[in-house]
């Protein structure tokens, strides 16, 4: 009998299809009318007013998913923020809206990211090295510091933080070094004109650029080769811009040029969130929308889903008071809800306390958590007070703003060891690391190398290269750092064949860093809480290989520089579900909401703050007492004191003026507004001396 043949097996492949694009009208069948307005607005110049708790981030994404599936390819999209975060949040949620693979199609990052991308292909186009490296805030305030070596005087002021900030705001202003001397009105101008240049000859020596250099490049690339600009505006036929009311003025002549070819240009933002003219943010950026893109739709978002019709009638009726505005006020989907509350205290002590007690007696009800609690402030000085209080009764908090990640000695140094593998020309990371475990490498010897250097316009790799014509420079430390060099050729050549943690693990031994731990960090505990952030580092490269397609070394410190102000501390990230209460800069609070908002300290001369009113800015601190007040779901309290610790002295306190516009009442014959020069501060006391003098006796 014959065999039955075996059945034929049959493997048919198949195309993973893409997720079924949603009906449009279902997309805005929940949207409110201005919200469907501003979602079905596709073309043309539009102008978003998203007041705060409108539902922006959702209007937003809707509008992208319902152009998508209109028929727009996602891949012509360029949305761009001011976070990774807020970029990353966007794509998934538009993923979930119209399928990931659309949403990972179109562009959503920051400005800084896309300039860095469109950098990497075009940079050889202005004259700078295509193999480019990105300079993180640490080394660029130690740049700045070695160049302020070679013109500080006694008589200066600025320290570099300072200096590197107010460089800055120069280039979000598009200024030059020589535009800022010759507009320097003192010697502490002029220190930054001149640090200034210098520091850009230092990065450049180092193939690195700053985050702001980013932004300039990208304006110098399109303004010199028309065709690179005009391949992204053919590329990119709709743009968007979150958060308008933040851009500066190299983000604004981007967006410009890129909006030029099309006329696509969506913008969303508030101009009563604008609160960060003190970093370059340019509010007229987005008053002057509808001048700047002719022919545009304006759609306001005044509907808040967050707060109560109490806290936002607050809130109405202080930033009424701003002259240069939108007009424009918010309304509560829901009515009623709790008054906000105006205590005055005798002190910061007494203020501390009472926040603390006010707060435990609430969480003694079922009804709240410490999680549901903010303590919001203007200055970083103001939570000591709070925080010992809370320390004393065991109160468990975190503090927004304290130490970077990347503030950390340890993980600078590991990280100046890693770019050194990848650019052998890194000057700076070159001298962070040159006696970081000690090696002998004395001031002079440095010294000696700068001057050579600097005399021969070269980078110091160079002239290290030519120890020998270096006058007094000893053959023994030429040695050590030609085989320093050599080593970390060795290990940067391994960067393509190993893993990347094992890379640093060979890096740290190679160098032998656990020596400079123990030198630095004598006492175990402390050195093993040091260790744990070279963990970090490792712990940081795993999570950028699961989400980089072609993940190097190169790509991992670009990563790590553009997203440094987003990684959080050891334990900010692990600590978990764990109730704690928050305490954060009134800066910090913005796009945040809690239930229970506390903002403390509402004294003239703190909230506004009183450099803020001499020099003029009080409608941005206005601003952020409005970004304060909305943080509130809830409930709302407000403090102030009679009087204050300032600098070891007990001063009377002035309650701020936006106490007032809250009352809607003026202040009293007495009051002293902050801002006041000394001799101004003198008349005005003495004026209300004399009135209190006249005042009839109660």
């Amino acid at each position: 009998m014959a065999s039955t043949p075996p059945s034929e097996s049959f493997l048919f492949e198949v195309e993973p299809q893409p997720a079924p694009l949603p009906d449009p009208a279902e997309l805005v069948a929940k949207l409110n009318p201005e919200q469907r307005r501003a979602v079905e607005t596709t073309e043309g110049p539009l102008l978003v007013l998203a007041g705060a708790g409108s539902g922006k981030t959702r209007v937003i994404t809707t509008r992208v998913a319902y152009m998508v599936a209109k028929g727009t390819p996602p891949e012509s999209i360029l949305a761009l923020t001011f976070t990774n975060k807020a970029a990353g949040e966007m794509k998934e949620r538009i993923g979930a809206l119209v399928g990931k693979e659309r949403g990972e199609a179109l562009f959503a990052g920051t400005f800084h990211s896309f300039c860095l991308e469109l950098l990497r292909k075009h940079l050889d186009k202005i004259g700078f090295p295509r193999g480019f490296y990105l300079c993180d805030t640490g080394d660029q305030i130690s740049t700045v510091k070695g160049a302020m070596g070679d013109f500080a005087t006694a008589d200066a002021k600025k320290r570099p933080g300072d200096v590197l900030a107010a460089i800055s705001l120069f280039k979000s202003k598009l200024m030059t070094p020589a535009q800022a001397l010759a507009a320097a009105t003192d010697i502490d101008d002029e220190l930054v004109a001149k640090t200034w240049e210098r520091y850009e000859e230092r990065l450049r020596h180092s193939r690195l650029l700053d985050f702001d250099d980013l932004l300039l490049r990208a304006l110098e690339l399109f303004d010199s080769h028309p065709e690179v600009l005009k391949e992204v505006q053919d590329q990119y036929r709709y743009l968007f811009v979150d958060e308008y009311q933040d851009t500066n003025k190299p983000q604004y002549e981007i967006v410009r040029r890129i909006a030029e070819g099309h006329g696509n240009l969506c913008v969303v933002g508030d101009d009563d969130q604008s609160i960060y003219g003190w970093r370059g943010a340019d509010i007229t950026n987005i008053l002057s929308f509808e001048h700047d893109f002719e022919g545009c739709t304006v759609v306001k978002l005044e509907t808040n889903y967050r707060s109560t019709s109490a806290i936002l009638n607050a809130a109405n009726r202080v930033i009424q008071n701003n002259i240069e505005r939108h007009d424009k006020t918010l309304r509560a989907a829901r009515e009623g809800g709790a008054a906000l509350r105006l205590f005055r205290l005798g002190d910061e002590i007494e203020e501390a306390q009472f926040v603390m007690r006010d707060i435990q007696e609430k969480c003694r009800t079922p009804h709240w958590r410490l999680s549901d609690f903010v303590v919001l402030f203007r200055t970083a000085v103001q939570p000591r007070a709070i925080e010992m209080e809370l320390q004393s009764a065991g109160i468990p908090y975190k503090l927004v703003g304290g130490q970077s990640f990347f503030d950390r000695k340890e993980v600078r140094d590991v990280l100046a060891y890693l770019r050194l593998l990848v650019n052998p020309n890194d000057e700076i990371s070159l001298l962070r690391v040159i006696n970081a475990p000690p090696r002998g490498i004395g001031r002079t010897s440095l010294d000696r190398v700068l001057d050579f250097a600097a005399s021969k316009e070269i980078s110091i790799s160079s002239a290290f290269d030519r120890a020998a014509e270096i006058p007094g420079l000893s053959p023994t430390v030429a040695k050590t750092v030609a085989d320093l060099r050599r080593l970390l050729a060795t290990l940067g050549g391994m960067q393509h064949s190993i893993s990347m943690e094992a890379l640093i693990d060979r890096t740290l031994e190679g160098v032998n860093y656990r020596a400079e731990l123990e030198r630095c960090y004598p006492d175990p505990v402390a050195r093993e809480k040091r260790s744990r952030s070279l963990d970090d580092i490792k712990r940081w490269a795993e999570w950028h290989k699961e989400r980089k397609k072609r993940p190097s070394l190169k790509s991992f410190l670009g990563d790590l520089a553009l997203n440094a102000g987003e990684i959080p501390g050891r334990g900010e990230k692990e600590e978990g579900p764990i109730e704690r209460l928050t305490l954060m800069t009134l800066h910090a609070a913005k796009g945040l909401e809690f239930p229970q908002v506390y903002m403390i300290g509402l004294e003239e001369g703190l909230m506004p703050h009183g450099r803020s009113a001499k020099e003029g800015n009080i409608e941005e601190e206005r601003r952020l007492m409005y970004v304060g007040i909305t943080r509130a779901k809830l409930e709302l309290t407000l403090s102030h004191t009679r009087e204050r610790n300032k600098f070891g002295t007990r001063v009377k306190s002035m309650p701020s003026r936006f106490v007032y516009e809250l009352k809607g009442t003026p202040p009293p014959d007495d009051w002293i507004p902050a801002g006041l020069e000394p001799e101004e501060r003198k008349a005005a006391k003495k004026k209300a001396k004399r009135k209190a003098r006249k005042r009839p006796a109660r």
